[in-house]
């Protein structure tokens, strides 16, 4: 796992000395997200709406092509209080520029956990990433995102459940 970590930063770093132009932003969005379990609950599994802010940079290699890196807060898990948890989320995403205004968004995210109540939650987590993204403005954008976990979110000690992070996010941001 500290190999794909070490790529991913290798990467970012890489990329700010190819990079062209900088940018930097602000987002906040609303999330809509739950566990997917294996094998499948028995109880009631409802999902938990919740927030998230970031603070971004992108690199644009050039007008078509560029790369996200984001440092996000994020409120997930299930709506039940022992299955909410809370992450510091990287996302490192592609951007592909459909057109002037639309985008497309594709990387990993590498997340620690921040915060949960009954700590049955791993440390660490990794999620593949998509998304859209509509300019409004030069400056002001909407998106929307959808997260699947790729690992499994809960400590292997305290249960025999596997679970994983799934996160729809609707966003909105300014770039600076």
């Amino acid at each position: 796992m500290k190999k794909y970590v070490i790529v991913l930063l290798f990467v970012s770093f890489t990329s700010v000395g190819l990079s062209q132009d900088i940018i930097y932003g602000a987002r906040g969005a609303v999330n809509v997200s739950n566990l997917d379990y294996k094998p499948d609950a028995q109880f009631e599994n409802k999902h938990r709406n919740g927030f998230a802010f970031a603070g971004f940079v992108d690199f644009e290699f050039n007008e078509k092509l560029g790369l996200r890196t984001e440092l996000q807060w994020s409120a997930e898990g299930g709506k039940a209080q022992e299955i909410r948890a809370d992450y510091l989320h990287l996302p490192i995403l592609l951007n592909f520029s459909l057109s002037e205004r639309f985008s497309f968004l594709a990387g990993p995210q590498v997340s620690l956990k921040t915060w949960n109540d009954k700590d049955a939650f791993t440390t660490f987590a990794l999620s593949g990433v998509v998304g859209v993204e509509f300019m409004i403005t030069d400056e002001f954008f909407i998106d929307a995102r959808a997260a699947y976990g790729l690992l499994n979110v809960l400590d292997q000690d305290l249960t025999a459940f596997e679970a994983k992070n799934n996160v729809l996010q609707f966003g909105f941001g300014m770039k600076l």
